[in-house]
């Protein structure tokens, strides 16, 4: 378990309470984190901001969250940016989509234990500095 210093994280939500929580578990570890509300607004957001983790949600309206990766990932300032999918789709089929299909860096299920975020988030930031070595 170690502190962060001040990594910029994005969540890309349209759940503002989910939003406000994740702020508030990671900010509390010392991550600078910006909810932006919905696919455009995220996008738009991670363009200007390019933080070193994306949590990003599927269920949203408009822009879902897939058309959201896709887009991320077809950029090339953005697109070495880790990605963490947390999502209410919880079947089986769908996590093997997301990390083995559209190779997002790791897959959350809601609702989630606030640790469980921690450790994933630890998990990807750390798996990202040892390919940046």
């Amino acid at each position: 378990m170690r502190e962060e210093s001040g990594l910029r994280v994005v969540y890309i939500e349209d759940d503002q309470e989910m939003i406000d929580l994740v702020v508030l578990i990671l900010t509390r570890r010392g991550f600078r984190v910006k909810g932006a509300n919905g696919g455009r607004n995220g996008l738009e957001v991670v363009f200007k901001e390019v933080p070193d983790l994306i949590l990003l949600d599927l269920m949203m309206p408009g822009l879902d969250g897939w058309e959201v990766y896709q887009q991320i990932k077809a950029n090339e300032a953005t697109k070495n940016i880790p990605v963490i999918v947390i999502t209410a789709k919880a079947q089986p089929i769908d996590r093997v989509l997301g990390l083995h299909i559209a190779k997002v860096d790791d897959y959350i299920s809601k609702p989630f234990r606030p640790q469980e975020l921690i450790d994933s988030v630890d998990r990807v930031l750390a798996r990202k500095s040892e390919e940046n070595l």
